[in-house]
């Protein structure tokens, strides 16, 4: 039995506080009668419609990818362009990418069906660390990896701090390898932060998310996540921070 809130969110209709709304205004009907109440339990044989059109209740199923570049990160594309569900055909449930990697950008990026765990992780308020690491052209000068830890004025608003630093330079080539972390899911967040301080990224590859890494895979690669990584990820994301 699992609360009715929650099933609508593993479907992917909206978040659970959104769920709760839905129930309030009776917009929700189990076994044909509208349910106001919150908190009520269903059971897998129990038929949940919400606006009239049945819930479709999958076992949720959770997965990492390592995305290459030149894939986009959504479910289909209309120019026919890889997409990174190509790689999970196999699996039975319909899986979708949680925040998404720019089609440029390589990297660790989840899957899954689960509609509130998606919006756990997606929301900036829960902090979930995201560690990039992007080649630019030219060396960025301590002044301008403090701009970064301070927060870049962009024209959808401040950043909030991040961590940089440079790990390597090509002074003859005029190109260096920074490592940033940051904790938000703008559009081409790193990609704007860096043109901000006057560097345009050359190439961009997230490295880590939260305690998850690439450890293991190449490009084109995924796994399925373990269920104590699901919690740990679920954790990680409501702690008080």
């Amino acid at each position: 039995m699992e609360r009715l809130q929650k099933v609508i969110a593993h479907a992917g209709i909206a978040s659970r506080r959104k769920a709760e709304e839905l129930i309030a205004e009776g917009r929700v009907k189990v076994n044909g009668k509208i349910v106001k109440e919150q908190g009520v339990k269903v059971s897998p044989s129990d038929k949940v419609e919400v606006d009239g059109i049945p819930v479709e209740r999958e076992q949720p199923v959770y997965f990492l990818l390592y995305k290459p570049r030149g894939v986009l990160s959504a479910v289909s594309d209309d120019k026919g362009r890889q997409v990174v569900t190509d790689y999970f055909s196999e699996v039975e449930q319909r899986v979708y990418p949680v925040g998404r990697l720019d089609y440029d950008t390589s990297g660790l990026l989840i899957l899954t069906n689960d509609g509130e765990f998606a919006n756990l992780l997606m929301h900036p308020r829960n902090e979930v660390e995201k560690v990039y690491v992007a080649k630019v052209k030219g060396i960025p000068t301590k002044e301008s990896l403090r701009t970064l830890q301070r927060g870049v004025k962009l024209e959808d608003g401040k950043t909030a701090p991040a961590r940089a630093k440079v790990i390597s330079a090509d002074k003859k080539k005029q190109t260096a390898i920074i490592e940033l972390v940051i904790h938000e899911g703008r559009n081409r967040q790193v990609r704007r932060m860096m043109e901000a301080i006057g560097h345009s990224v050359l190439k961009l590859k997230r490295e880590r998310y939260g305690f998850l890494t690439l450890k293991g895979l190449s490009a084109g690669e995924g796994r399925e996540l373990s269920a104590h990584e699901v919690k740990q990820l679920r954790t990680l994301a409501t702690q008080k921070k």
